[in-house]
């Protein structure tokens, strides 16, 4: 029996603003209590009902810049006027103790992640809306945003979604419970994957000594 378990997995989820990726990443991890969601450090101001510590680290701009001089990010970007980092050490932890975890980031930060150490440890989903006109209204059905910010929101999707050939998997946001379904099918796939089975060199060689021993 195979020994040693697996590394973690880093799982990015990329889209733009409305298309769905943080509610894909929360019921991800409702589906699977063993994935942990990073929270991410960023200088924008608390909506309303969020948690400092729970949502985000909410950082001022000098408390998130001596994060970033210290090397205390995976990952940051500055996205619509503001700051976000996904601190390192939850990370390191959790691949070394074979915990998935997932971020909901924009492009930006998935290619940091996919360009660094934790490389092979990265699969990214990238997730498209079915039409741009379906993105402009899930954006005002939310309520988050004036109209201005929407608009705003709308302009940039487009330098967002150019970047889809950059990731592993393309999704597209037609029905979030189709989708949800692809992605644990994705994520059980990669968990399977020869470079993330620990231990798997050791037992393929005893194996061979069974044979060597079973000749003799």
């Amino acid at each position: 029996m195979l020994k040693g378990g697996r590394r973690g997995l880093l799982i990015i989820l990329s889209s733009p603003s409305g298309v769905g990726k943080t509610t894909l990443a929360r019921r991800l991890i409702e589906w699977d209590s063993s994935i942990s969601f990073s929270i991410s450090a960023t200088t924008r101001k608390p909506r309303n009902g969020e948690k400092d510590g729970r949502e985000y680290y909410f950082k001022s701009a000098s408390e998130f810049n001596d994060m970033v001089k210290a090397g205390l990010f995976l990952e940051h970007a500055k996205v619509f006027g503001n700051l976000y980092g996904s601190p390192k050490n939850p990370v390191e932890t959790a691949i070394r103790n074979s915990r998935d975890i997932v971020f909901d980031i924009d492009w930006q930060g998935g290619q940091q992640i996919r360009n660094s150490v934790y490389s092979a440890d990265t699969v990214s989903i990238f997730v498209l809306p079915p039409s741009i006109a379906e993105l402009r209204r899930r954006l005002l059905a939310r309520g988050l945003d004036c109209q201005n910010t929407v608009e705003g929101r709308m302009q940039k999707s487009k330098g967002e979604i150019v970047h889809w050939p950059e990731y592993d998997y393309v999704l597209i946001n037609s029905d979030v419970d189709q989708v949800l379904e692809k992605i644990k099918f994705i994520v059980r796939a990669e968990r399977l994957r020869r470079s993330r089975q620990l231990g798997l060199f050791d037992f393929v060689e005893g194996l061979n000594r069974e044979f060597d021993g079973a000749t003799q």
